[in-house]
């Protein structure tokens, strides 16, 4: 559960921040008018969001069990690419959202209503698609017939939104850099082993072999029905079985990627005067 509530936080902030970030230029810049058009781009962002999370969920039922593991674990590998690619994006452009936010406004601004519904249905429905494709596959890794995953990431968007709120109206304050920078690292972690399940499903639907070739077998010491079991499911969707070639490919994703990751996070920033932590305070 813990997994995907951390899913629901980071993709949730992301999108908070970005709808803090457009309305509080608009209002800051006097342009109160131009909130409606915001308004409707990012409900639009969200209403396609959702119905790509039902479509997910309800349009695979009527497939065979072979399809149904063929399409969730293709979408499995898909949503880890998304996500690293998110990951390292956030971690790079993260000090710099604000201003690449603001440039795009303008430009819609200066164009007219329809630019600006693009502008923030664009902003925000990247996240949200990024969102409901991951959800549905970490969804799927970690606890198929329970709703614990689902209210862990309703949980974790919930707290982005309060979060987002706390940063519009100036009552919080963090370094957004570091932020992305440890849940980042945590979601490299998650993703792997929501990789590691795509391949598992691969293999049920015979595109893979090794399915009966295991790499270890520690069910007896950690039974998937324990409290510890569960918990480390949710967490890092482990598996006490894993077949040889989720074992490699988990290892293959997880060891160079949160070494780029981590390597990137230490090295020596340039020179800058000091300032405050990043936030969306600051906007204007």
């Amino acid at each position: 559960m813990f997994g995907n509530y951390l899913i629901g936080l980071r993709e949730g902030l992301e999108a908070s921040l970005v709808v803090c970030i457009l309305v509080a230029y608009l209002v800051k810049t006097g342009r109160r008018d131009a909130l409606r058009p915001v308004w409707t781009g990012i409900a639009i962002a969200c209403g396609i969001s959702l119905a790509f999370g039902a479509l997910l969920t309800f349009g695979s039922q009527e497939l065979t069990f072979e399809a149904q593991e063929l399409l969730g674990g293709s979408l499995s590998i898909v949503s880890v690419g998304l996500v690293t690619w998110m990951v390292f994006w956030m971690k790079r452009t993260a000090r710099h959202l604000k201003a690449e936010l603001q440039g795009k406004l303008d430009a819609a601004l200066a164009m007219g209503t329809g630019a600006l519904v693009a502008t923030a249905f664009l902003a925000v429905g990247r996240e949200g698609l990024e969102t409901a494709l991951f959800v549905w596959a970490s969804v799927r890794a970690s606890g198929e017939g329970s709703s614990a995953p689902l209210i862990g990431v309703l949980l974790g968007i919930a707290t982005a939104i309060v979060l987002g709120w706390l940063f519009y109206r100036g009552a919080l304050r963090i370094n957004l850099a570091k932020f992305f920078t440890w849940t980042g690292g945590m979601l490299v972690i998650v993703a792997a082993g929501v990789l590691a399940y795509g391949v598992h499903d691969l293999q049920e639907a015979r595109f893979l072999g090794g399915l009966n070739s295991r790499a270890f077998d520690i069910s007896a010491t950690i039974p998937p029905d324990s409290w510890y079991g569960t918990l480390l499911k949710g967490v890092f969707n482990f598996q006490p079985d894993p077949t040889v070639l989720q074992l490699v490919v988990w290892l293959l994703y997880v060891v160079p990627v949160l070494a780029l990751f981590l390597a990137g996070s230490r090295r020596p920033p340039a020179p800058t005067p000091r300032t405050a932590p990043v936030s969306t305070a600051d906007v204007g």
